[in-house]
């Protein structure tokens, strides 16, 4: 998964490859303290598109490319950050939606995730195996 940040005049977004389950303990607490939520309560809140949560998560990326930055530095629009998942995690997700689900339903979601996934990005030359993001 990614965080995409592009903010406004901007002409390519910057994409910070997101894995919960590989980011440092140091900045899991520190993503904790900022949000007030234990970090499996964070995760979920990420993918549920609260605004804290994601606010976090971008200075936690912007500090690692600036020591420097403060938490006050770290504003965006809504529509100028956006989570992103990789082909592969889209793969997975359809292969349980084709599993769990059935009739119309089923055929929607399935197209749904067949669009995504043309124009995901593909990490199979970068990355392991694919893994749903959800810190355990």
């Amino acid at each position: 998964m990614y965080l995409v940040y592009q903010p406004e005049g901007s002409e390519e977004p910057t994409r910070f490859k997101y894995n919960p389950r590989k980011l440092m303990s140091a900045e899991r607490e520190m993503l904790e303290r900022k949000t007030g939520k234990d970090f499996s309560d964070f995760t979920t809140a990420v993918l549920g598109g609260n605004s804290l949560c994601r606010r976090a998560l971008l200075y936690m990326f912007l500090k690692r490319q600036h020591p420097s930055i403060k938490w006050d530095d770290v504003d965006f629009a809504w529509d100028e950050l956006k989570l992103e998942y990789s082909r592969q995690e889209l793969a997975k997700m359809r292969e349980a939606v084709a599993e769990s689900t059935s009739g119309e339903e089923r055929e929607n979601t399935l197209a749904s995730l067949d669009r995504e996934i043309e124009t995901a990005v593909d990490e199979s030359e970068t990355e392991g195996k694919a893994e749903l993001p959800v810190a355990d």
